[in-house]
């Protein structure tokens, strides 16, 4: 069943969409210059990861207006307020060049929002519930510079606006992978101070898809990469914004082909590899060799199994962290991967082997570090989708509740 995707300009229900969607189609709505793209609901996107056809088909026919390639980001509900930025732990799939691909970036990005380090955040900010995750599919830009602006300066309060540019996308001065320029801009626009960063590298679209690192000529990496005739431009912008938001706002933006474009606004954070494809639904059996649910009837089994979504892992992936907050459980369908302890290594996992299946009862942290080796397929079920089948269904928490005890009681059954 499908909810609703839309244009960004007509996304306005922040509980379907978040908050990421909304602000865009405010900023459409409010005449500022946003690129084209649609805005997809939580459910619309659980639906999309569980490879619903009808679902799958309405995305295709959404995004074929669009022009191509795009970007699929997360738009989760709650994902950039005031108290909370989800930055660096929701997935962002650049460059994405056909409406088949777009799909499987979807899932990617439903798969990010229930990560461990996703889940981790989210209980240490005092929320531990399953994630509404929307996406915004959005033509993606190939700027000469972007960067990220801040309407207020969020280091000394000042009220001036302080902006981070670096040649190329954005997500070179996101992600932190090099030391940007850094301008601070008085309100009126009169140019306060310029700083030359170290841009080693700039990130740029790939011709097949995806993206790659640029290594930037020496004799450029100290270069300004924005004149102030660009700081006036970013200065009205920021004011635009702010007249349209409200003060303290967190901007993302690029200029392309001449023209600035406004990528993200939201409030300024108050401190405190191959891609997925639709697992099919997979008999019972598939999952019974498991000892968790090796005394669940067929039928059971069958319950559980369709609720499994694939995940794919690209060599060298962290699967999963030691220490993190778990949130699902994995069945091994192709590849290997190196469980480690502290660093030691304990085994190698392969076709068939399993594990987290206690994440999905305790909420607890993982017990080692799972690492991919060559690319790893893996079916994952998150415990936002496990729990509600267990608590819908008595016999079967029941008969989970006596092989639990019998797994504690060991061998001995003392």
């Amino acid at each position: 069943m499908t909810t609703g995707i839309v244009p960004l300009v007509d996304a306005e229900e922040e509980a379907l969409y978040g908050a990421k969607a909304v602000g865009l189609g405010e900023a459409l709505r409010s005449g500022l210059p946003v690129p084209p793209g649609v805005a997809l609901p939580g459910p619309e996107v659980d639906a999309i990861a569980a490879g619903e056809p009808v679902a799958t088909a309405a995305l295709r026919e959404a995004v074929r207006s669009l022009p191509m390639p795009v970007a699929v980001r997360s738009s989760a509900v709650g994902e950039d307020s005031a108290g909370a930025s989800f930055a660096g732990q929701h997935l962002t799939v650049l460059n994405v060049r056909s409406v088949e691909d777009v799909e499987q970036a979807v899932r990617e990005v439903w798969w990010s929002a229930n990560s461990d380090s996703a889940i981790t955040y989210r209980k240490r900010l005092g929320v531990f519930e399953r994630p509404s995750v929307g996406v915004v599919v959005q033509s993606l830009l190939a700027p000469d510079t972007a960067g990220v602006m801040f309407t207020r300066n969020p280091i000394s309060g000042a009220d001036e606006r302080l902006i981070e540019a670096n040649w190329g996308l954005g997500e070179a001065v996101v992600a932190g992978r090099v030391i940007p320029d850094s301008f601070r801009v008085a309100r009126g626009g009169e140019v306060l101070e310029r700083t030359p960063g170290f841009k080693k590298i700039a990130i740029r679209p790939a011709p097949d898809g995806g993206t790659f690192d640029e290594k930037i000529p020496v004799d450029q990496r100290e270069t300004l990469c924005l004149s102030d005739e660009q700081l006036r431009a970013l200065s009205g912008l920021a004011e635009e914004c702010e007249r349209a938001y409200g003060t303290g706002r967190d901007i993302e933006w690029a200029f392309a082909d001449g023209t600035l474009y406004l990528l993200q606004c939201r409030a300024i954070t108050i401190a405190a590899g191959s891609a997925p494809v639709a697992a099919p639904k997979s008999e019972g059996e598939s999952i019974g060799h498991v000892p968790l649910f090796s005394e669940l009837a067929a039928p059971d089994l069958n319950a559980i199994a369709g609720l499994f979504t694939q995940r794919v892992f690209a060599p060298g992936e962290t699967v999963v962290k030691e220490g993190a907050e778990a949130a699902a459980f994995y069945l091994i369908d192709a590849g290997t991967a190196t469980v480690t302890v502290q660093g030691a290594f304990r085994r190698t996992l392969g076709a068939g082997d399993h594990f987290g299946e206690i994440a999905l009862l305790d909420q607890g942290v993982r017990s080692a570090t799972i690492t991919a080796d060559t690319e790893l397929v893996c079916r994952g079920i998150t415990l936002w989708d496990f729990r509600p089948l267990v608590q819908s269904n008595g016999a079967l928490a029941w008969t989970l509740l006596q092989t639990l005890a019998r797994m504690l009681r060991g061998p001995e059954g003392s």
